[in-house]
């Protein structure tokens, strides 16, 4: 073979394995470009935006009161001759539980009583003399004077009479007794206390609600509470009142009320109470980490046709573990909640199984 013919083969065979070189370089750049494109498409987790009725939740401490509590005073003047309460002694209201030295005003509502029922007998007889015209219309005047001054006068005898049995006016436990037999005691203006009363088949525990939560609480709402002394039960109470006027530090008076049949509460206890108020209708809610950023600019990501679309939306605020949404969604679309770290706006992606 010529040095020409050799030199025109061996440059075949170098164009040649060069072609083939070429070749195989596209097809490995073109499956390198198919892999790259897979490898894109990023595993997520998401939600369905969906409505539900939003139940917000307040809490603080307080302290228990009873529902009433009283000081009983006494109305009338004199000494002691009995008593008839111990402290821890429950009394019905009414019940007596001192009782004063009687004796002069019970003459004194003797005598008023005979002079009252003299007065009305006179009466009765002017009235019938009067229908004859035997007096005057000035007598049959003066006699209704006279009866009724005398049935003042007995009826002011007879609550002095009655004074001197001091009874408690609401039913409930006595927790202070202030005097004993031998005690000298004065009614008005410096009456002397006798014993304090308090009823605690009710409580009540009040507490502060800061400004921006005291507008989402109403009365009748459902509170929970719970006292360290029963750290497993929790009593079920409601909003009582909510106080019109706030304080300095802007926080509004709030009580809460609970039966308490079986006395397990004591006035003076403290409280944790947690008051459960619905917003009055049904909110778009999310995972709170379904949000991107912070809640003065919040994003999410929304997939659509298994694209992540990046939208801006208004969170209005966190219940519990979740974010009510005012505006930028809609009821069906689907949110991501987990795996959005990679992604950007128009990411393909996956969407796990549940």
């Amino acid at each position: 073979m010529s040095t020409r013919n050799r030199l025109l083969l061996i440059g075949g065979i170098i164009a040649v394995v060069l072609i083939a070189l070429i070749v195989r370089s596209k097809a490995v750049l073109n499956s390198a470009s198919s892999a790259g494109s897979i490898a894109t498409a990023y595993s997520v987790s998401v939600v369905t935006v969906q409505k539900e009725s939003v139940e917000e939740k307040i809490s603080a401490v307080g302290t228990l009161n009873a529902i009433n509590d009283v000081v009983v005073l006494s109305e009338t003047q004199g000494r002691i001759l009995k008593v008839d309460c111990e402290v821890g002694d429950y009394k019905k209201a009414g019940s007596v539980l001192v009782e004063v030295d009687r004796e002069l005003k019970e003459a004194a509502y003797k005598t008023a009583q005979v002079t009252y029922e003299r007065a009305k007998k006179d009466l009765e007889r002017y009235d019938t003399l009067s229908t004859q015209g035997s007096i005057s219309d000035t007598q049959i005047e003066q006699a209704r004077w006279s009866c009724q001054s005398a049935e003042a006068q007995y009826i002011t005898a007879r609550r002095q009479l009655n004074d001197t049995k001091i009874t408690t006016p609401i039913s409930g436990i006595v927790t202070a007794r202030y005097v004993n037999e031998g005690t000298m005691v004065v009614g008005a203006p410096q009456a002397t206390q006798i014993a304090n009363i308090v009823d605690i088949s009710k409580v009540k525990a009040k507490i502060f609600v800061a400004e921006k939560d005291v507008f989402r609480i109403h009365v009748g709402d459902p509170a929970e509470v719970r006292t360290d002394v029963y750290p497993e039960t929790p009593f079920a109470g409601t909003v009582f009142t909510i106080g019109s006027k706030g304080d300095e530090g802007h926080t509004y008076p709030v009580e809460i009320l609970l039966n308490n049949a079986k006395q397990q509460l004591r006035a003076g206890m403290f409280v944790t109470i947690t008051i459960k108020s619905r917003s009055g209708g049904e909110s778009i809610v999310i995972p709170r980490e379904a949000i991107i950023g912070s809640f003065q600019d919040a994003k999410v990501f929304v997939i659509k046709d298994k694209i992540a679309f990046l939208r801006t939306v208004v969170a209005d605020k966190e219940v519990g573990t979740n974010v009510e949404i005012s505006s930028g969604l809609e009821v069906g679309e689907t949110v991501v909640t987990d795996g959005m770290n990679n992604l950007s706006d128009n990411t393909p992606v996956i969407v796990r199984n549940k």
